[in-house]
């Protein structure tokens, strides 16, 4: 059974510049239902503000709120906010923290959106404007509902804003596997960074896999892994540089839920990026990624 969190606010009208795709976490459910119907559907609420300021400058919250963003932030973004946007990134937001309560109920859950892991404390950035993974880990350990967070950032781009916001934090680890010669240019110093060479295949990466994450779930022995999974490693990706195939996100994901599985670690996995010319095939692998580790989930 897949246990994703959706709203329909996810879905925002499309902003007047900007190349982002919007539309993307409309059909990720589109594919999601056509795939199969083994799954539940659960609503997030809107992030509270007390949330969001505790992570990001309440300045910048404020400005976000009231749809005031200065230009050269929105430039950084990629995309004026909106109203329609700002509610959209609260319920995100609300998204990741909720697919995490989840994933410790039912040892695997998934928000069809999120993973914004680029957005710093007083700007957002890289189509990323508040950073659910940041905002949702403080949450979850401030309420006591964990002690420990990995934060496990397997996109293609670096988890900066993540690394950023949570640098010095002893309860909260961040680990980040990605193309060294892609966005951003100048990265932030995450508590392991991974820098993979541009072309990386299928068993080139889960080999370095293999030979990191069962360490660091022994030596860090997280309550809680946060997964951010972009499936932007794939070779057909538009802003990618390496080279997995379908297979190899299918085996990645099952991977890194066989590893947290065995050491009775929830799961909950934010979309993260993925972009191409083709927005169903993009929607489809990140269907099939949170498919996948759903199923994996189910074998324990």
């Amino acid at each position: 059974m897949l246990h994703i969190v959706h709203h329909s606010d996810y879905v925002a009208p499309p902003p007047t510049r900007g190349s982002f795709a919007f539309d993307k976490y409309r059909l990720v459910m589109e594919a999601v239902r056509a795939i199969g119907d083994n799954h539940t559907v659960h609503a997030p609420h809107a992030m509270e503000r007390e949330w969001l300021e505790a992570v990001h400058d309440p300045a910048y919250v404020d400005q976000v709120l009231s749809s005031s963003v200065p230009a050269d932030k929105e430039r950084r973004i990629g995309f004026p906010v909106s109203a329609e946007i700002a509610q959209r990134v609260r319920f995100t937001s609300g998204g990741t923290w909720l697919a995490a309560k989840l994933a410790l109920e039912h040892g695997y859950a998934a928000n069809s959106a999120g993973g914004s892991h680029h957005a710093l404390a007083d700007t957002g950035a890289g189509y990323c404007v508040f950073n659910d993974l940041a905002v949702s880990a403080n949450r979850l350990i401030a309420e006591g509902d964990v002690a420990r967070i990995l934060i496990l950032d397997l996109d293609v781009h670096q988890g900066d804003g993540t690394a950023s916001l949570l640098a010095g934090r002893s309860d909260i680890m961040t680990v980040s596997v990605h193309a060294e010669k892609n966005f951003p240019v100048r990265k932030a110093r995450s508590t392991i960074d991974i820098g993979l060479d541009d072309g990386t295949d299928d068993a080139q990466y889960l080999n370095i896999l293999s030979r990191h994450l069962p360490a660091i779930l022994d030596d860090f022995a997280p309550d809680l892994v946060l997964y951010q999974a972009g499936v932007d490693p794939h070779v057909d990706d538009r802003l990618g540089r390496l080279a997995l195939t379908d297979q190899g996100i299918d085996a990645r994901e099952r991977y890194v839920i066989r590893q947290a599985r065995n050491q009775n670690i929830p799961v909950a996995s934010a979309l993260g990026g993925g972009y191409g010319h083709d927005h169903m095939a993009v929607a489809k692998r990140h269907a099939l990624s949170m498919l996948a580790m759903a199923d994996e989930n189910s074998r324990g």
